[in-house]
């Protein structure tokens, strides 16, 4: 079976920021046993130029895990499309943090 593209969705808001999220149908193995393949992001553009702050993914060998400036920890996997729910609840969290003077 070849790699699929399941899901993709790529915003960019107003601030210039990007949020980009990438699923893919993979053959089941011992590095992607749900056969998903996934890197969601959000990248905060400013003067000092883009950087990511907020990541998820399971890349090769490190499993189900999430970036947070720079930090990195394990996420629990249920669906992609619960996965895509939190981090999107994460990106509005941020957002939050980041953008509301108050």
């Amino acid at each position: 079976m070849l790699t699929k593209l399941l899901y993709h969705a790529k915003r960019i808001f107003p601030e210039g920021d990007i949020m980009e999220i990438k699923i893919w149908k993979v053959p089941k193995s011992e590095d992607f046993p749900e056969g998903v393949k996934y890197s969601m992001v959000y990248i905060k553009v400013d003067e000092k130029g883009a950087r990511r702050i907020l990541g998820y993914d399971n890349e090769r060998g490190k499993g189900h895990h999430r970036h947070y400036f720079d930090k990195e920890e394990g996420i629990s996997f249920s669906s992609w499309n619960e996965l895509v729910k939190t981090f999107q609840e994460d990106v509005k969290r941020l957002r939050r943090e980041l953008y509301d003077k108050g």
